[in-house]
Formats: structure tokens, sequence, C-alpha cells
């Protein structure tokens, strides 16, 4: 990552053609050390592309990758369905007030 990183930064900054020299210099300047083979290999697949058309092809994979979230709990049945789940809940929140009683054996961060 911060080898394109990298290579990024100088063409923002308007370098047109990013040598591995120009990309040694910037990871150098925060004190990393540089890899060449790593730097070499990223300019021989970016040789001859375009990176506006590269970020573009991959923001496009990317929109179809699922991103996560959270699970969608279903909803309680109509009638008397509902009281089974309240009671559940409510072991929960004693037990998590229990957890956070635990947690700070006694003494709490301003004592």
């Amino acid at each position: 990552m911060r080898y394109i990183a990298a290579y990024l930064l100088l063409k923002i900054a308007g370098n047109e053609s990013p040598s591995a020299a120009d990309i040694a210099k910037v990871i150098q300047s925060v004190g990393i050390e540089v890899d060449k083979n790593r730097v070499d290999s990223l300019l021989s697949e970016l040789s001859g592309k375009d990176i506006n058309a590269l970020i573009a092809e991959g923001t496009s994979k990317l929109a179809s990758v699922p991103s996560g979230g959270g699970a969608v709990s279903a909803a309680p049945a109509a009638g008397g369905g509902g009281a089974p789940a309240a009671d559940a809940e409510k072991k929960e929140e004693k037990e998590e007030e229990k957890e956070e009683s635990d947690d700070d054996m006694g003494f709490g961060l301003f004592d």
C-alpha cells in the first residue's frame, strides 16, 4: 500500500511519470526502508496505464462487493410472541450490568 500511496501522491503533486527514485524518496522521507523489488513491480504493473482509469475500474468492482452491515433481526410475530423476547432482553440487560461492574474491579478511571 505504501508504494501505491507514494505513487499517487506524486501524481497528485503533478509528476506525470513518477520514477522508482521519486517513489523511494517519498517513502524514505517518512523513515521507511524501500523494497526496490516492490517499487519495480508496481512501476511495471502501471506502465502504459492511466491511473484514473484504473481507479475508476477498481471503484466499480468495489461497488459489487458486499460491505457487511449489521444482521437484520426479525420482527416478533403478532399476538403473544413478544413476551418471551422481552424477558430475554431483561436478562441480557442484567448480564451486561454485571459485566460492566466486574470490568472496573472496584475502582474507576478518575478515582
